[in-house]
């Protein structure tokens, strides 16, 4: 099959297109024909290298984390799934590979497409989604009448984001540039703030939680925009030992990672408030939650712009530059 492959770790290293094995389902995979695959950061970082620590993926890899398509086989211990259905995933870490025209999945991984997207559309969904869903549900445990600070809220995961919360029934303040402003209130946002203009940190007070997926600068202040007892999840870092021990690291890397996050755990105990470091997790079974809400009309996919397969390097360059509105997608059929 043909697949876009990493041959070495480099900064903004190109993607290169090969012939490669065919992949072959276990006993309790689903092997899928890919028919759309959606573009992350996260797929640059590995790329760059900055994650060979913890996931160490050994070159040549194939990237690639969001998938929709046809499944066409399923292994022996496969209970949820037949040859036929139509699905989408998150593939777990270290069985990523969806720049490729196929690939198995564990069926854990693996929901039924929403009835009412199409290919593009439904693999725009699994990575963003379920970040937000693991931040705003399973970690933040959002309540009615709550507040939360949804940063870069016309990005991927912030337009997901914002939508969840107002289905939750928080009031939801997000960043954004002015341009993207009617973008985000359209998905929800209730307080705008253009961040080339205005400063978060001076408009927003007493909030419940707070999404950080910028630096380390805006992370800090966006502590102190929080009431005491509020929780910062971040996924844009540093991580925390909670995840050190989740990814069963060594006792080197433990050291380092509790070192790394000392700090702003530090500041944030000192203001009585809690920070948590999120790598979001492969869960076929929140994506069906996901799909309910999808099918109900309650989230819509936004969806920036649609690459061709041969030009998934371009598609990589395209989100790193970070002025798509919601999701970059690739259509592989």
């Amino acid at each position: 099959m043909k697949a876009f492959i990493v041959e070495k770790y480099k900064k903004s290293g190109p993607l290169r297109l090969v012939e490669t094995a065919e992949p072959v389902a276990g006993r309790n995979d689903v092997l899928v024909e890919i028919k759309a695959t959606g573009v992350n950061l996260l797929d640059s970082k590995l790329r760059d290298g900055e994650f060979k620590l913890i996931l160490p993926y050994k070159p040549p890899f194939i990237l690639g984390h969001d998938v929709a398509g046809t499944v066409t086989a399923v292994g022996p211990g496969v209970r949820q799934f037949k040859i036929g259905d139509e699905v989408y995933a998150r593939p777990r870490d270290h069985r990523v590979g969806t720049f490729a025209q196929r690939i198995a999945i564990d069926e854990n991984d693996v929901a039924l497409k929403p009835n009412n997207l199409n290919w593009a559309e439904a693999a725009s969904i699994p990575l963003v989604g379920l970040t937000a869903w693991q931040a705003l549900v399973e970690i933040g445990k959002l309540r009615k009448g709550q507040k939360v600070f949804i940063q870069a809220g016309s990005g991927g995961v912030g337009t997901f984001a914002i939508q969840l919360a107002k289905h939750l029934g928080a009031t939801v303040a997000t960043t954004t540039s002015a341009k993207n402003a009617e973008l985000v209130k359209s998905l929800g946002a209730d307080v705008v703030i253009d961040y080339q203009t205005q400063d978060f940190e001076t408009i927003l007070s007493d909030y419940d939680l707070v999404l950080n997926s910028q630096d380390q600068k805006t992370l800090e202040k966006s502590l102190r925009v929080l009431k005491p007892g509020g929780r910062l999840i971040s996924i844009s870092g540093p991580p925390d030992p909670a995840f050190a021990t989740a990814m069963k690291l060594n006792p080197f890397m433990r050291l380092v990672i509790r070192l790394i996050s000392s700090g702003v755990r530090r500041k944030a105990a000192k203001r009585g408030v809690r920070f948590d470091f999120l790598f979001m997790r492969a869960d076929g079974r929140q994506l069906g939650e996901i799909t309910s809400l999808i099918e109900s009309g309650i989230i819509k996919p936004v969806l920036d712009k649609i690459f061709p397969f041969e030009k998934t390097g371009e598609a990589l360059a395209y989100v790193e530059a970070g002025r798509a509105k919601g999701k970059v997608v690739i259509e592989v059929q």
